[in-house]
């Protein structure tokens, strides 16, 4: 019995213009979303990213899609450059103290309220690119307790909750207009987080699980 040829079916990739172009556009949406909030409309994100409506319209076909793409991408950097820290040699709370820096300009306190208003938190690409995250900022912590540099009562939602909030700008002022005072006030954060413990602090230390609860509508 005579089978039939194999038909090979070439899987189409995307063109380098176009992988260009969705980067040009959650780029352009993650700057604005940080400055003006989710509701920034789609042609002024299409301007600033030098791109037609359409192509927009093409890669992200409703705001949620969008948000989403630019969430995940802060937390994939994040991861990066948590990467790269645990890639580092020599004293461990300096380590930390670099990722914090580099973290807080992700401006994650200004994507936190969009994770939970404007699409599905539990979407398995966010699920992933949060574990990921969440696993090696907890190592980088480790070694830095470990090394007997960072107090004991602290855990990974601390770190987490205090990059958060000192890089929210205060209220009545600009996001860009308080870029300055961020990493001031972070290295002070930072710095009560040293060990030896200089007091004891109240109530218990944030762990990843108490962020997702309170995260959940």
């Amino acid at each position: 019995m005579q089978t039939a040829p194999s038909v090979s079916r070439k899987v189409s990739r995307p063109r380098a213009d176009a992988l260009r172009n969705r980067e040009r556009i959650v780029t352009a949406a993650r700057e604005m979303f940080v400055e003006f909030g989710p509701d920034v409309p789609f042609d002024d994100i299409a301007r600033r990213a030098g791109v037609g409506n359409a192509t927009v319209y093409r890669n992200f076909p409703d705001r949620g899609a969008l948000v989403r793409e630019v969430v995940c991408a802060v937390m994939n950097r994040t991861a990066e450059a948590a990467e790269r820290a645990l890639a580092e040699t020599g004293d461990a709370f300096e380590v930390l103290e670099r990722f914090a820096h580099t973290a807080a300009d992700e401006r994650i306190s200004a994507l936190c309220p969009m994770i939970a208003d404007t699409f599905d938190q539990n979407h398995p690409d966010l699920g992933a690119a949060r574990v990921r995250a969440e696993g090696l900022v907890a190592r980088i912590m480790d070694r830095a307790k470990a090394a007997g540099q960072l107090r004991a009562d602290v855990d990974f939602g601390d770190l987490l909750v205090g990059i958060a909030q000192l890089s929210r700008p205060p209220a009545g002022t600009g996001c860009l207009d308080a870029d300055r005072f961020v990493h001031r006030h972070l290295q002070l954060f930072l710095d009560g987080m040293r060990a030896p413990a200089r007091g004891v602090l109240p109530g218990a230390a944030v762990t990843v699980e108490d962020l997702r609860a309170l995260s959940v509508p």
